[in-house]
């Protein structure tokens, strides 16, 4: 089932708010997940990370050098 995210928010660190589209909500941290090489270098750089944007055609978060992470994933990792 894919559960699209419709709102997030830079926090402190490399965490982020997320809302998805069934109302489940709330805080992950991005660095516990995702290994900052390859695509995913420059989200090391906290101000670069923090202008993370929401992607509605996909449903998804990314960031400008393209780098995206999957809707699935994050809600799994924000439910358990």
């Amino acid at each position: 089932m894919l559960i699209d995210i419709v709102e997030v928010k830079p926090l402190s660190e490399y965490k982020l708010f997320l809302r998805f589209e069934d109302g489940t909500s709330g805080e992950i941290d991005i660095a516990a997940i995702v290994v900052f090489k390859g695509i995913f270098k420059k989200l090391a750089d906290k101000e670069y990370f923090s202008k993370v944007k929401l992607n509605p055609d996909f449903g998804t978060i990314c960031w400008d050098n393209a780098a995206d992470l999957s809707p699935c994933a994050l809600y799994k990792n924000l439910k358990h």
